[in-house]
Formats: C-alpha cells, sequence, structure tokens
C-alpha cells in the first residue's frame, strides 16, 4: 500500500545575525503554528568576535544572546512541540550545549540536547584565530533523528538550518539533490530573518516595515515550499521580497554547498495569495568536492580621525591637512595609509553641517605603537595650526586590533562531522558519496567547481527605440547588495518583462563600471537570471581584506546597490 507523503514542515527563523531583535523567538513561538524555530547568529565578523571572546575566556565562543533567549522561552517551545536548531554555538556549540542542559534543568524543563562537532580546524591552520570549515544539515538531521529537542552546531551554512530539519522530516537521502537544493533556496530566503519580509527593502514605501515579521517556510516532500510570515505580524511578503533575499550574497547561477549545488537559474517564484510566495523548479546538483574553510586572524591595528573642513576652500584645506599630516607620520609611517575626501558639503548652505566636507585618515600597521600615540599626536598637535575652522569628529584614541577574513577549500574527507547526544553517543555523519572528482584540494584559495561556470542564457529581445528620459535607476529596478569576504555582490532585478528587456541590454558590466567608478579596475561578473529577472554583479577585492578591516566607507557593501539605484542612466519613457 502507498504511503501518504509527510506532511509539510513549517520551519520558523528567529535571528539572522547575533543581535538581532531579542523577542523575535517569543513572537515565533507564539504568533502561529511551527514545527522548527531556526536562529542564525554567525557571519565572518562574528567568528573574530567570538575568537577574541575565547581568547580572554576559554569557556566562551557562543552566541550568548541565544541562552538568554532560552531561558524565557524553552518552556514555550517545549509545551507547543516546536524543536529549536541553531548555529549559536560558534567556536563552542559544546559549551552552550552544556549551557542549555544546565537552563532546562534549574527551570524543570525536559527537553534533550544535542550537538555539532567537526567544523573546527583550527590545529590545521595554527596562524589563524578562527578556523572553520562549513558543514552542511546532516549533523543536524542526525540528531533530530535520535530525538534531539535542541539541536546546537558551530559553522554550519546558513541554508545547513533548514536542510536538516528537512532531511529529518521527509527522510531524505544525500543524493536527492532537487529536494536538498528546494531547501537550500527557503533556508537561504529565511536566514536574514527579515529580509525577506520588507526589511532592507528597495521598494520598502510599499508596505508597512516599521516592525517587520520574521519569516517561515512551509516546506513539502519533493523540495518545494511557501515563504510566508505569522498572521498579523508587519511587513509584507511579495516575490519582489523573496528576489532580493534569494540574490543576497550570490554568485553565479551554481550556489555551492556543503549538502548540494543548488541552481539558482532554475528557481520559480510565483505570487501564491498575500503574504505567500511559492518557491518550485529548483534543481540540483551534486556538491563540489570541498568544504570551503572560513578563516580570520588578527590583521594588525588601526586608527582613523575624520578632519570637518567647512565653508570655501575644502579642496585646499584638505591639500594643507594631508601635507601636515604626512610630515607627521613620515617619522614611523604606517603600512597602510588612506585617505578619503567626502563632499557632503553645498554652496551657501543654511546650516553648519551642510556647508561642511569630512576628509577622512585610516591608518593600518602591526606595530600598535605606530597607529596609536603617533597619529592621535599628530592630529592633536594641528588643532591651531593648520586650516581655519580646524576640528574634527572625534579625538583619535588608541589603535584597535583589525581582523582578516581568508577563505580556504580542504577535501570532504578531512572533515569528521559529528552528532554529539545528550546521552554522550556520537553518531559520525559520513560526507556525500557522490561527489565530482578535482585533483588538488589542498588549502587553496580557489573553490573546486563541481563543473565549469555556466554559459550566459539567451537574451531577451532588446526593446525598440523610443523616447528616453535620463533618471535614476532605482525608478524601474531594485538591488541588494552585502559582502563574501573581500568581494561584494550588487544583484538588481526588475517586475516586468518589458523592464528585464530593457535592463538585459543595457545594464552590462561596462555601464556597471562606468557607474560604479570604484570598480573600473577590479574583476567585475556579471551573472544572468532570467527567470527572476535579474542580473548578479560580483567586484572583486572592493572590501579589501573583508569586513573586519573595514577598508571602506560602506565596508560590507550594504549600501553599494541603493547607491547603484541612485545613478542616472537613459531610461526608456515607457517603463518610468
Amino acid at each position: 500500500m502507498t504511503q501518504p507523503a509527510p506532511r509539510a514542515l513549517r520551519i520558523g527563523n528567529a535571528s539572522g545575525f547575533y543581535g538581532d531583535r531579542f523577542d523575535a523567538f517569543r513572537e515565533m513561538l507564539t504568533g502561529g503554528e511551527l514545527d522548527v524555530l531556526t536562529g542564525d547568529y554567525l557571519a565572518e565578523l562574528t567568528m573574530l568576535i567570538l575568537g577574541r571572546d575565547r581568547l580572554k575566556d576559554p569557556s566562551a565562543g557562543y552566541a550568548r544572546t541565544f541562552l538568554r533567549q532560552m531561558e524565557e522561552c524553552l518552556g514555550l517551545a517545549h509545551d507547543r512541540r516546536v524543536r529549536v536548531v541553531t548555529n549559536a554555538g560558534g567556536l563552542n556549540p559544546a559549551g552552550l550545549a552544556d549551557a542549555v542542559r544546565e537552563v532546562a534543568g534549574r527551570l524543570g524543563i525536559p527537553v534533550r540536547v544535542a550537538h555539532v562537532e567537526g567544523d573546527d580546524l583550527g590545529p590545521r591552520y595554527p596562524d589563524s584565530l578562527t578556523a572553520h570549515a562549513y558543514l552542511g544539515g546532516f549533523g543536524i538531521a542526525a540528531c533530530l533523528k535520535e530525538g534531539a529537542d535542541i539541536v546546537v552546531t558551530g559553522r554550519v551554512t546558513d541554508a545547513a538550518l533548514v536542510t536538516g530539519p528537512a532531511a529529518a522530516h521527509f527522510g531524505w537521502g544525500p543524493t536527492e539533490y532537487d529536494r536538498l537544493a528546494g531547501a537550500v533556496v527557503a533556508g537561504h530566503v529565511l536566514e536574514c530573518g527579515t529580509q525577506a519580509t520588507g526589511g532592507n527593502y528597495a521598494f520598502f514605501r510599499e508596505g508597512d516595515v516599521r516592525r517587520p515579521g520574521f519569516p517561515l517556510v512551509e516546506l513539502h516532500a519533493d523540495g518545494t515550499g511557501v515563504i510566508t510570515k505569522h498572521p498579523g505580524t508587519g511587513g509584507f511578503v511579495d516575490v519582489g521580497t523573496v528576489t532580493a533575499q534569494l540574490l543576497y550574497e550570490t554568485g553565479g547561477a551554481r550556489y555551492a554547498g556543503p549538502d548540494v549545488t543548488a541552481r539558482l537559474d532554475t528557481v520559480r517564484l510565483t505570487q501564491d495569495g498575500p503574504d505567500r510566495v511559492r518557491i518550485d523548479g529548483v534543481r540540483g546538483e551534486a556538491p563540489p568536492p570541498a568544504l570551503k574553510v572560513g578563516r580570520s586572524r588578527l590583521g594588525g591595528f588601526r586608527n582613523e580621525v575624520v578632519f570637518v573642513l567647512t565653508g570655501l576652500d575644502v579642496e585646499a584645506k584638505a591639500a594643507l591637512v594631508r601635507e601636515q599630516m604626512g610630515e607627521a607620520l613620515a617619522k614611523s609611517r604606517p603600512r597602510d595609509v588612506t585617505w578619503e575626501l567626502v563632499r557632503t558639503d553645498r554652496p551657501d548652505a543654511g546650516t553648519e553641517e551642510t556647508a561642511s566636507a569630512l576628509l577622512r585618515l585610516v591608518v593600518r600597521d602591526p606595530d600598535e605603537a605606530v597607529v596609536g600615540r603617533a597619529l592621535s599626536g599628530a592630529a592633536v598637535e594641528l588643532a591651531l595650526a593648520s586650516y581655519p575652522g580646524f576640528h574634527v569628529l572625534a579625538p583619535p584614541g588608541k589603535g584597535s586590533p583589525y581582523g582578516v577574513f581568508e577563505a580556504a577549500y580542504v577535501p570532504r574527507g578531512d572533515v569528521e562531522q559529528v552528532a554529539v547526544l545528550d546521552d554522550g553517543r556520537r553518531i559520525p555523519v559520513p560526507p556525500p558519496a557522490e561527489t565530482p572528482v578535482r585533483a588538488g584540494i589542498d588549502d587553496g584559495p580557489e573553490p573546486p567547481l563541481p563543473e565549469p561556470p555556466l554559459p550566459e542564457p539567451p537574451l531577451p529581445d532588446p526593446l525598440p527605440a523610443g523616447p528616453v528620459r535620463r533618471a535614476p535607476l532605482g525608478l524601474v529596478a531594485g538591488a541588494r547588495s552585502g559582502d563574501k569576504g573581500g568581494d561584494a555582490n550588487v544583484g538588481v532585478w526588475v517586475r516586468t518583462d518589458e523592464a528585464w528587456r530593457w535592463l538585459a541590454h543595457t545594464l552590462t558590466v561596462e555601464r556597471f563600471r562606468a557607474l560604479v567608478p570604484e570598480s573600473r579596475e577590479l574583476t567585475v561578473t556579471r551573472h544572468v537570471l532570467p527567470r527572476l529577472r535579474a542580473l548578479n554583479f560580483v567586484v572583486e577585492g572592493v572590501l579589501g581584506a573583508g569586513v573586519a578591516s573595514r577598508h571602506r566607507f560602506d565596508p560590507q557593501a550594504k549600501a553599494l546597490g541603493e547607491w547603484l539605484r541612485s545613478r542616472h542612466l537613459d531610461i526608456p519613457e515607457d517603463l518610468l
């Protein structure tokens, strides 16, 4: 007799980063039906922060916010039979699991807590502060299959928080690539919390986003799903909000992960009712033969001072202070010196602030003394001896340490993923048996791809010639941007077929470089995603050594897409 298909699995998310809305766990547990509640706390910068915490206290290294949330909500989760899966374990998942058990025991709540180990590759990289492989979801699945109520992990991919529960619930095997790819896409949409429900959204004025609710997915056994949110919560879910998050921090059409390589060019999004977007059509391929390793190390020390230049002769004032500071710093010159003049001033301004420009000096050096007292002394000594109206935004202080993020890749067989249960049992999680064979995986910086990059798909027919108007790109296109190490991506999409015919032919790499001048000397790659009516641009090296080094004014490229939308170009009048 044919067995009925398992019911849909409702997975919600209550955290998109370490520091997200604290009461989201309670909101998600009380706002509607759920089977699993996830919390994503880890980012590249977070790993560095947790690494510094662990230097001070070896028992630290996990997101303490999650523990406080469990103190408030563990009873709710238990009463409502909602399982909790989180990567809040950071560098110390065993320590967090023990801490959750202590909380449960103190509160008298009978829950089973398990954790996943194997991601920590510190011994392999002794010069790194942290070094962790990105694991997939099958360690989580093993814990859940053994009856765990709470599963704590270290470094897993953000989407693994969804693929793990899905694999456990539906009984998926590691080669069911299309189903796993559907769960990866759903997990990627959920991972940043309210960015899927109107938060940070290009067309935010189309809904009430003052307090957007957190998202959830109704996932089915075939890997299809519906993104939605609890009734009565703020924000909104439509094809645009889901498209925006789907493009966030991605590269080409192949979205490679430890469980599966999801083909983003196969994703189909359809509105399925108010605040409901259906995801289907997703195809998957075998995962790559190597796991990505995120490494963070201390890069040295940095300091900065921002000079305020008010009124007339801004360029001349900037030149004077640069020359003066250059002479002062020449005695002990920092390894890296960066100047940036930001022209926020305007003529005949009605306020002093709008009459002022900012001149930003950033210095970096391995020696803290070189960027500390030497810089602050040089800047302070100019207080009465430089340009008219001299002042700074804040007195320069001591140099502060900064981090560097680096990616490496190791053979899957070198990483031993283990599910650790609360009764002490350790269940090994074997790597997928089917992965493309690639020789020479040796901790290098380049990812061994399952196949060569996909060729650019056929473009739609261009729009016929007609009248145009000079206007901002953002009047017809949305965008979302973000960081991956030192690179940034900018996803740009439109909402009609006619606009897509124009965008696909107009926003070339050359046009992108013209609109974003700082990318002109960098490698820029364009990826075309016709089903999403989207282009994704990857700009290599624009963020230097990553967010922790604060190389750029916008160190995570969060607003790069909005800057692009503000740039003017000739747009067909029929689209405006």
